[in-house]
């Protein structure tokens, strides 16, 4: 009973267990990998913007896939990320097409919009 009502209100604790798992990969990787994704694990908290929780898990669960694997070969981070590692983990993002936080913003603005035309051309 007490765990459905936290789950309505914070969401499925098995994407927050699962989150968990996944960061702490992230946290476990050898450098330089660990700063490597843990900089593009930040980024994604700020530029993402997802609100869709299997969505996010996803994201952060190939991640830590991506970082894993490029230590397994042993990879050079440049190789991962290219020249332009602003463009890699935004491209990286762009992959997850999960629900944004603005998405709500952007439909809002449009029907504002559209109501403030309605009344204009009354």
């Amino acid at each position: 009973m007490v765990a459905k009502w936290i789950e309505a209100i914070t969401g499925p604790l098995e994407q927050k267990k699962q989150y968990k798992r996944d960061k702490a990969r992230i946290d476990g990787l050898p450098e330089p990998y660990a700063t490597a994704a843990k900089a593009m694990h930040r980024y994604f908290m700020y530029y993402g913007g997802i609100t869709d929780g299997d969505t996010l898990i996803t994201m952060f669960g190939d991640l830590a896939d991506l970082w894993e694997r490029a230590a397994t070969d042993g990879t050079p981070v440049r190789e991962i990320v290219g020249d332009d590692p602003v463009e890699f983990a935004e491209t990286f993002a762009q992959a997850y097409s999960g629900t944004h936080w603005i998405d709500k913003e952007r439909a809002r603005l449009t029907a504002a919009i559209e109501e403030a035309e309605r009344a204009e051309n009354k």
